[in-house]
């Protein structure tokens, strides 16, 4: 073997550990620009209930504002930890998400839950606020009127 052949042929086994050895990029750091929020949803954020609410099965979940980002709020509990923003609905349920990780809170009048979309199923059911523990006591002394009328129907 002639010394041209050699030296190419340590060349190209050399190239892949040169390539290898290139110096990392650096990292980008991850800011977070929180977008404001609309006079509406500042609105609904208002309205969501915070501290520790006890949920089924013994869990229970921390419900805390953000003091850097007025609307926004902390979720965490066993196992997660989100950070969420007020969102508008059609229903007038209380919706927080966080939609990079797929989560979703919905504070209802009388029970809150927790549920991964990405998964789809529910992290915490049936936490309650002393506010909403309230409402369902009150639900049960005074149900609400039955949506279907049942009247008229042969019955």
């Amino acid at each position: 073997m002639n010394t041209s052949t050699l030296s190419a042929l340590l060349f190209a086994l050399c190239m892949p550990v040169v390539w290898a050895q290139s110096p990392p990029s650096p990292k980008k750091t991850a800011v977070t620009h929180d977008e404001p929020l609309s006079a509406e949803l500042m609105e609904i954020a208002q309205r969501v209930h915070v501290g520790k609410m006890p949920c089924e099965l013994g869990a229970s979940v921390l419900v805390s504002h953000d003091a850097a980002a007025p609307g926004y709020f902390q979720l965490q509990g066993k196992g997660f930890r989100y950070r969420m923003k007020a969102v508008g609905t059609t229903t007038g349920a209380i919706r927080l998400e966080d939609a990079k990780a797929g989560a979703v809170w919905l504070q209802l009048a009388n029970k809150s839950m927790l549920m991964d979309q990405k998964k789809g199923r529910r992290l915490a059911d049936e936490c309650a606020h002393p506010d909403q523990v309230a409402f369902a006591q009150e639900m049960i002394k005074n149900p609400p009127p039955s949506l279907i009328d049942t009247t008229g129907m042969g019955r």
